[in-house]
């Protein structure tokens, strides 16, 4: 399950990233994201602005899953840094009822 999650939460991810990056242009970015539903029918997908609002609301945990050096050099005020080939160990830092996306 948590594996699906960190599928979505990698494209959401990426699209919120863009979209604060770009929140205050006057051109509108690209947030097509480059998985598509059909890749994984099985994993909810989250649409940027829903995940914008579960950050400006403080309501959505973010789980950065890229390597520790990429995480240092910039990530989402307050992401928790779990690189993707720690997932499955340590799944027990996070609490399955909390909003968890991943990027």
């Amino acid at each position: 399950m948590l594996f699906m999650v960190v599928g979505a939460g990698l494209v959401t991810a990426a699209l919120i990233w863009t979209y604060s990056q770009y929140s205050a242009s006057s051109s509108s970015p690209d947030l097509s994201p480059a998985v598509t539903e059909d890749n994984y029918p099985q994993i909810e997908r989250v649409i940027a602005a829903d995940a914008k609002r579960g950050f400006d609301q403080g309501a959505a945990v973010f789980v950065d899953v890229r390597d520790l050096e990429e995480f240092e050099q910039a990530h989402i005020p307050g992401a928790i840094s779990i690189p993707v080939y720690e997932v499955a160990s340590r799944t027990g830092e996070l609490d399955p009822e909390d909003w968890i996306i991943t990027y």
